[in-house]
């Protein structure tokens, strides 16, 4: 699905990294797209929220092992003090524990560091525009960890109760409609639409979109 971010959005984007020779890189590579405008760099993660205040990015390209505060504990601050700011992991670690974890916490998306920039802007632009995204590593991820629940817990639906309408609503966002979108195909507003995602969000007990996706996806609520 194509993203619907018009090159008139300017996406303001921070970055974390504790190595600044990458962080530079990172910088100048997404340079030939006009629509992201970085205004803040950080050497670790006290750093980077010392700053949110004035900065205030809506995107957050977040590195896990700094020093001082590390990306783990950056993104569950953030998540809590600045909700509406996304935050996309951008680290070496592989690891599938670190891509669960950080989903559950707040994270929006989970990118290694050998991403080329294209998919570094995709993930920005996905981020921005829906609350999360999911590449094939990711995804990968989710698919192992669906199978591994059906053979722990066969039956794990029957401690939550969906409607039809939020069934409708989940399926729809991890099919990777924007709210807008959903309402349009549900007959709804999108402030219905968006109600039912916070009492699914409430339901899961997820902090945002991604999250939100990773457990629905994760314990099979979805066909």
């Amino acid at each position: 699905m194509s993203i619907t971010t018009t090159t008139n959005t300017v996406i303001k984007v921070a970055i974390a990294d504790d190595h600044k020779i990458f962080r530079k890189g990172v910088i100048l590579s997404l340079r030939p797209f006009n629509n992201i405008k970085f205004v803040q760099e950080a050497e670790n993660g006290q750093e980077l929220i010392d700053g949110l205040g004035d900065s205030l990015p809506d995107v957050i390209l977040m590195d896990l092992r700094m020093p001082t505060k590390d990306g783990i504990e950056a993104t569950k601050l953030i998540a809590k003090q600045y909700p509406a700011i996304h935050i996309v992991i951008l680290t070496m670690f592989e690891d599938e524990r670190f891509v669960s974890h950080l989903m559950e916490i707040g994270a929006n998306g989970y990118l290694l560091k050998s991403a080329d920039p294209v998919e570094i802007r995709r993930a920005i632009m996905e981020v921005f525009e829906k609350g999360y995204y999911l590449n094939n590593f990711v995804n990968r991820i989710l698919l192992k960890k669906s199978h591994a629940k059906q053979k722990v817990v066969p039956n794990l639906n029957s401690e939550i109760t969906l409607t039809d309408r939020e069934r409708d609503v989940i399926k729809y966002i991890c099919m990777e409609f924007t709210a807008q979108e959903i309402a349009q195909k549900m007959d709804v507003s999108p402030r219905t639409v968006e109600a039912i995602k916070d009492k699914l969000m409430e339901k899961f007990g997820t902090k945002n979109t991604a999250g939100l996706v990773f457990y629905a996806v994760k314990n099979n609520l979805i066909d």
